[in-house]
């Protein structure tokens, strides 16, 4: 039995943005932390001193990463009652008025008066996948490593596919010195957590479907 073809219909004219809708909320540059917090919305969205940044949403080889080190990292620090350990998307203050949302990110308990329902204050360790984009590689790579560095959260990991690299960095006074840059073969080291490894191999082959 031969399939049927339709004819596609012409698409109609479209109109211009809704402008009313967007005009009821803030010109960039002048949102607030309220307002900011107050955005319901299943876009990721980051805030950065009056800015909304909305980000590319992640691919399947990315989430894929993200969900393999957040289970080595949960398997790790659950049954030693060591701290929270959750995925994006959630927010996190860095400092007021600036937001954003790392693709894993871990609280030790000592530090748990920090985690909040709509967002927490900082965290002690921070992980990011960088993606193919040249402004998420950007981002990641130069802008939230000085951000975080500012906002002196402990440990930031990398974990950079294209380059087939984990880059791990501890804080040191204000800023990040590298721990180390662990390629395929080897296992990436916490400085945070003694004993928490990651294999370097196995999670970025997670990225391969």
């Amino acid at each position: 039995m031969n399939a049927t073809i339709s004819k596609s219909t012409p698409a109609p004219d479209l109109g211009e943005p809704t402008w009313e809708i967007a005009h009821l909320f803030p010109n960039q540059g002048a949102w607030s932390e309220e307002e900011f917090l107050a955005l319901n919305t299943n876009n990721l969205v980051e805030f950065s001193e009056g800015y909304i940044e909305v980000l590319t949403m992640p691919t399947t080889s990315h989430q894929l990463i993200v969900l393999f080190i957040y289970e080595v990292l949960k398997a790790f620090v659950a049954p030693r009652k060591l701290g929270t350990v959750l995925v994006a998307s959630l927010r996190i203050r860095l400092w007021p008025g600036k937001f954003r949302e790392p693709d894993i990110f871990f609280m030790l308990r000592q530090n748990a008066a920090r985690i909040g329902e709509k967002f927490w204050d900082r965290a002690d360790l921070l992980m990011e996948v960088v993606s193919d984009s040249p402004d998420d590689c950007e981002r990641d790579l130069i802008t939230k490593r000085a951000e975080y560095a500012r906002a002196r959260i402990p440990e930031y990991w990398i974990i950079d596919p294209q380059e087939g690299r984990i880059t791990v960095l501890r804080l040191q006074g204000d800023s990040y010195v590298v721990h180390g840059e662990f390629l395929k073969g080897s296992q990436a080291t916490s400085v945070l957590l003694p004993g928490f490894t990651v294999d370097v191999t196995e999670a970025l082959a997670h990225g391969s479907f």
